[in-house]
């Protein structure tokens, strides 16, 4: 799983970040990178990357802990990229290996971050196999100057390498190789799948994007984010449960066009209950490479017509901050951990700054959720010291203190800046970026159909064009190519309905594009499963899991079922039913016609979606779960009512005799006025065995408004 921290920037860190010659120019449709002469496509199973040719162990012992392993942990001489291998004892091995990759490089050890109850290590080996991971080729999140090696390279090498010791320590023939990432993780298991033939044998991306994510996602969020500041909360209750309907109720015309576009560009309405913290989003990482690669929009869309800079309305004027000041202190990361500040280790193992205070800080829009001024998005232009030149995007404040993401470039001078350096303070480029996307409307038949609000009737653009587009040139950089649509393996998809960065409708475009490549046969070795209420990172805490659950238990399904279809021929349970409705994915209501793998939860209280009633009354709750057919059995039942996320209160479950539909009732008295949501959260289980393993979860909730 994801942390907040990670999933702002895990898609845009991935794949934002190079210098390298344009891919995909307006005129050209996404496809595959031509391979270098020096690297066959896709690269077979027998061939030896002369990059990884001399691998090295330097730590080689049996551990404990999370459960008994034999660690093995080195590198490939002459290059950065490191692994770390758990193998199980030779009597819980069978015959195969699962390979977690990163979002972004610079680690080998996340699974060891992941090391408790549910986690990869534990998983892996519950499930038979070792586990191998690498760093991707790099001691930081940056692209190197080859992109397939973060992209597939590296990864390769490092599943052949954990092959060749498996085989000396178990013997018996290959081992069968399973691989997953989410997000720009997503994106390099894609590109391994295509890239690659015979090294795996099954992969499963996981909340993926498309080659026209980046940055279009971002960019429309930000100024739907912007144009509603203080308006989100009575968005988020005409959607909650037992709400009006309509979200657009109470919105004056920008802001209504602002969120009817944000809405067909496949921004998922119930996903607003967290605007308070989607902020920029990936742009902080995203926006050096904006200007770098097309510097001249963020001129003309202050001047040519036709962008919406030239003739700005209130709004747009209002928001625009341009402040002259000082750096006055520089926050590292060992202070910022205890300042408890988001992105503490930006950059991996490289120790950059992740804070400046600034002398003064300007009056600039007043931010409705924390009450201060709000200049999330504005650029820090230093003016004088070493640092001169360089420009830093704000991703946040907190206190006195103003966090920042680093592209690249500035990645290699951050430690030069200084206290004393002169700074402006500038939301220009933020601003202008927030109208990119509609700069950038590919050609139709690309099948993206989010953009086509961006056409006339004939089918042209309505707004001007940029000369490049910049989705496929981010998509290559971070996984050394571009979707095809032709995994040479299995494959099941596993995507969000509530994703707020990789929107829903990215996982139906690769889809289209596997159909399209393979047939009508494409789903003899493809699947995709949508999975409803969880957010990009698959963060589940507190409050916020009244909201939201997460994902992991379908994932560790997914990798079960797609090993038992390379290996035993036996299909997994067939994709998600849904149906695109502009820009939105559109699921059945019941489980045995949304079908997937996740439990379908419904709940009412006191017969309906919303109660009203008096202080002490009690409410009657009624909770029905069901499992797609064959999916697994109904094995939990949690109830919150106050709030808190914790659910205390465990759900009694009465289950028919397949265990695929339950009923869970149970009856509350609130002691305070208020509005509340009831929520029920229920799990299901492909072979019940009481493990941490494999659980799919759901939730639903009800509205109950508790009168004096």
């Amino acid at each position: 799983m994801i942390t907040r921290r990670e999933s702002m920037l895990l898609v845009a860190s991935a794949l934002a970040v190079s210098t390298a010659p344009a891919v995909g120019a307006a005129t050209d449709i996404p496809g595959p990178v031509p391979a270098k002469s020096d690297i066959p496509n896709p690269v077979p199973a027998d061939w030896v990357d002369p990059l990884f040719a001399q691998p090295f162990i330097d730590t080689d012992e049996w551990r404990d802990t999370p459960v008994r392993h034999r660690y093995v942990h080195g590198g490939f001489k002459g290059t950065d990229a490191l692994f770390a291998m758990y193998f199980p004892p030779k009597e819980q091995y069978e015959g195969r290996f699962f390979q977690p990759v990163a979002a972004t490089s610079g680690s080998e050890l996340g699974s060891q971050r992941s090391a408790g109850p549910g986690g990869n290590i534990g998983f892996a080996i519950t499930s038979g196999g070792y586990l191998v991971e690498s760093n991707l080729g790099s001691n930081n999140m940056y692209p190197l100057d080859d992109h397939r090696i973060e992209g597939y390279r590296c990864s390769a090498a490092v599943a052949q390498y954990g092959r060749k010791l498996a085989m000396e320590m178990y013997g018996g023939k290959r081992p069968y190789g399973y691989a997953w990432g989410g997000s720009g993780g997503g994106f390099k298991t894609m590109s391994m799948a295509e890239n690659t033939k015979g090294i795996w044998d099954g992969i499963v991306p996981f909340i993926i994007g498309s080659p026209m994510v980046l940055p279009n996602t971002f960019v429309v969020q930000a100024l739907a984010v912007r144009l509603l500041k203080d308006k989100w909360q009575s968005v988020v209750d005409a959607v909650d449960p037992g709400g009006s309907g309509d979200m657009f109720a109470g919105l004056n015309k920008e802001e209504a066009d602002a969120l009817r576009e944000v809405t067909r560009f496949g921004f998922v309405p119930r996903s607003w209950a967290f605007y308070h913290q989607l902020g920029m989003g990936a742009l902080p990482v995203l926006i050096d490479n904006m200007v770098e690669w097309d510097p001249t929009y963020f001129e003309d869309f202050w001047k040519l017509p036709g962008y919406v800079g030239a003739n700005p309305p209130e709004s747009l004027k209002a928001a625009r901050v341009q402040h002259k000041t000082k750096e006055v202190k520089i926050i590292m990361p060992d202070e910022a951990e205890k300042l408890g500040l988001p992105l503490a280790r930006l950059g991996g193992k490289t120790p950059v700054p992740v804070a400046f205070q600034m002398e003064s800080l300007p009056n600039g829009v007043r931010d409705p959720v924390h009450g201060r001024e709000y200049l999330l998005g504005s650029t820090l232009f230093f003016k004088s010291g070493a640092g001169s030149g360089q420009k830093f995007a704000v991703s946040g404040i907190v206190g006195e203190l103003v966090t920042f993401g680093i592209g690249q470039d500035a990645f290699k001078v951050v430690n030069d800046i200084k206290v004393g350096d002169e700074v402006l303070i500038d939301n220009s480029i933020y601003l202008a970026a927030q109208y990119y996307q509609r700069h950038q409307v590919p050609p139709k038949d690309w099948g993206f159909y989010v953009f086509d609000q961006y056409r006339g009737a004939g089918g042209e653009p309505l707004y001007p064009q940029r000369p490049l587009l910049l989705g496929p040139k981010y998509n290559e950089s971070g996984a050394g190519s571009i979707q095809t649509g032709r995994p040479n393996c299995k494959m099941i998809v596993v995507n969000t309905l509530m994703d707020e960065m990789a929107l829903p409708w990215n996982a139906d475009w690769y889809r289209n594009k596997v159909k399209e490549a393979k047939g009508p046969k494409y789903d003899d070795s493809f699947r995709l499963w949508f999975f409803d209420h969880s957010l990009h990172g698959g963060v589940s805490k507190g409050p916020q899991a009244t909201r939201v659950t997460n994902y992991t238990g379908v994932l560790q399904q997914a990798l079960r079922d797609v090993a038992a279809w390379a290996e035993k021929g036996t299909p997994p349970p067939v994709g998600t039913v849904y149906k695109m409705n502009d820009g939105q994915v559109e699921v059945p209501a019941k489980a045995h016609e949304r079908k997937g793998v996740q439990p379908v939860v419904t709940l009412t209280a006191n017969g309906g979606a919303r109660a009203d009633v008096a202080v002490g009354t009690p409410v009657e709750f009624t909770g029905v779960v069901e499992v797609p057919p064959g999916s697994g059995k109904v094995v939990d039942a949690e109830w919150d009512f106050e709030g808190s996320g914790e659910f205390p209160i465990k759900g009694q479950i009465s289950a028919d005799e397949s265990g695929e539909r339950a009923t869970v009732k149970t009856t509350y008295r609130f002691s305070k006025a208020g509005t509340y949501f009831a929520v029920l959260r229920a799990a299901s289980q492909r072979k019940p065995d009481g493990s941490p393993y494999a659980r799919a979860l759901n939730i639903a909730r009800a509205r109950v408004v508790v009168k004096a």
